[in-house]
């Protein structure tokens, strides 16, 4: 995280309130603020700079809130440490719902680049979680960081396909 003096940190996930989490973005296109297909991280972020009158209203839209612990910066070309404890790589780690996609599990993506037709297929680890990743066929792609990444993952609402990589014989995830 880059602070307003220039002063780079790392932070990590360290506990949620336990609220339901809703989409600010959905929040803005009900009330006609954004169009549907344009509620990007920039779209929201711009609305947020031109209406600060407003954004306490914007945030108390989701009552789900994530608190942070600040760790050791150590290697900033490292990734944030995900929920198996190692940094995450940009372009391979993806966030999933552990009851669906162990954690630690090859994951073979298809989709396409934000915003556009290109193809991005490749072999992901699912090695983070989310409180929004619900479900089996629903991850979050690290993007690394810097503002190419934050450009794509502010776009980032792609409909794809995963194909979970399981041992043959193993059972799979929750089947009884």
């Amino acid at each position: 995280m880059r602070l307003t003096t220039g002063e780079t940190i790392r932070v990590h996930y360290a506990d949620e309130n336990g609220q339901p989490y809703r989409s600010i973005g959905r929040y803005l296109i009900d009330r006609g603020e954004l169009k549907r297909g344009e509620a990007s991280m920039t779209a929201i972020r711009e609305w947020a700079l031109a209406h600060p009158d407003r954004l306490k209203e914007l945030l108390d839209a989701d009552p789900s809130v994530v608190f942070f612990h600040e760790e050791p910066l150590g290697d900033p070309e490292l990734g944030p440490k995900g929920s198996l404890g190692v940094p995450l790589t940009a372009g391979r780690s993806i966030a999933v719902d552990p009851s669906a996609v162990p954690l630690g599990a090859p994951v073979f993506l298809a989709t396409t680049f934000p915003a556009s037709d290109v193809a991005l297929q490749r072999l992901v680890i699912g090695q983070d979680t989310g409180g929004a990743i619900r479900g089996p066929v629903r991850a979050d792609f690290f993007w690394g960081t810097g503002p190419q990444a934050a450009s794509y993952a502010g776009q980032m609402s792609q409909q794809g396909r995963m194909w979970l990589l399981w041992p043959r014989g193993m059972p799979l995830p929750g089947a009884q």
